[in-house]
């Protein structure tokens, strides 16, 4: 019965230190050039969920191409992306990116 409930315990407590992200979609760019962000100098990727805009960590603004072709680069343009990860100290910790659209 003990083994049980410590086996029990220690599963509950497994999944609650690695939480699965749903995939949700969002709005990704350049967070200066697109989203005007100003924390940061320079170009760098943004994803942008429910009217705030998050700086990324785990991708780079470059992974996608040319960051300033003027037809899909996100110095350029809004571009519409699948991706999961989630918010930590105010950054998107981002696990993956699917592009839906190269508008």
């Amino acid at each position: 019965m003990k083994r049980g409930l410590v086996a029990c315990f220690l599963i509950l407590g497994l999944a609650c230190v690695n939480p699965k992200t749903e995939p949700q979609i969002v709005e990704v760019s350049c967070g200066q050039c697109q989203f005007k962000m100003t924390s940061q100098k320079g170009c760098d990727l943004a994803v942008r969920m429910d009217g705030k805009a998050y700086f990324v960590d785990g991708a780079h603004i470059d992974d996608f191409g040319d960051a300033h072709n003027i037809d899909t680069g996100f110095c350029e343009v809004i571009r519409t992306a699948e991706v999961t990860g989630e918010v930590i100290n105010d950054r998107f910790k981002i696990s993956s990116v699917k592009l839906l659209n190269n508008e």
